[in-house]
């Protein structure tokens, strides 16, 4: 009998999750824990870490998973590398479910950087208002430019201030639009975006706003990922897994 573990988190997984709740299969939607009230889902749910591969591998193996599919932000490489070894070792099959990176188009002024670090470089200079669309544990890094002023979107109102001197805080959860994103921009005087090249349509409007409001973005590259298997729609998951 299939029974599928989803590791979630993006819109993806969860129409994934309502397809096969939909046919009654047996699941379970996995969250990594990183917001305070994550989406409720119409499957078996359950929050936080496995213990590294070792303690993926033992879930795999006591709650009698049948496949795997990984359908983690594209940033979640940790999760993802844990996910393709633990599903080796003990020989069950994996499929990613993958969204299309950005792609720069016409208008765009985008600076490319490898990682939150390259990032942070890229703010060296003269104060500037920038739009910080990363999640909030990759705030702090940021520190290291007080000279700017961050808006800051986040999904929870945090817990402990950002370490930084300049800083507004707004509190939204996408899919976000067009109409929005213009007026965060213009009510905050954004002149600089820094986000992940997540990909996707519920994220993309900031970029789309950036561009027609000719704001640059710096544009984090997505990290290395193992050589699993991917797939791009819910209905080839769906044969994959024969359901």
């Amino acid at each position: 009998m299939t029974k599928l573990l989803i590791l979630g988190g993006t819109t993806e997984a969860s129409l994934l999750a309502r397809a096969v709740a939909g046919q009654g299969v047996g699941a379970v939607f996995s969250y990594a824990g990183r917001v305070d009230a994550p989406k409720a889902q119409p499957i078996t749910t359950r929050v936080g870490g496995f213990g590294g591969v070792d303690g993926f591998a033992n879930y795999i193996r006591q709650h009698n998973i049948t496949h795997v599919v990984d359908a983690t932000h594209p940033f979640a490489a940790q999760m993802s590398w844990n996910a393709f070894l633990a599903s080796e070792s003990v020989g069950v099959p994996l499929v990613a479910l993958t969204r299309p990176a950005w792609v720069a188009q016409k208008g765009d002024d985008w600076e490319h950087v490898a990682d939150i670090d390259g990032a942070v470089t890229a703010l060296n200079g003269s104060a500037r208002r920038v739009l910080l669309a990363l999640g909030k544990q990759n705030v702090p890094a940021f520190s290291a430019q007080p000279q700017h002023h961050y808006v800051l979107r986040l999904v929870d109102e945090p817990k402990v201030a950002p370490d930084l001197p300049h800083h507004t805080v707004v509190v939204s959860r996408g899919p976000f639009d067009l109409a929005g994103d213009q007026a965060l921009m213009r009510k905050h005087r954004v002149d600089l975006v820094v986000c992940k090249n997540s990909g996707g349509v519920g994220a993309e409007a900031k970029l789309v706003a950036a561009r027609e409001l000719r704001v640059p973005v710096v544009m984090i590259n997505r990290p290395k990922v193992p050589p699993r298997r991917e797939m791009a729609t819910i209905k080839a998951v769906l044969d994959w897994a024969a359901i």
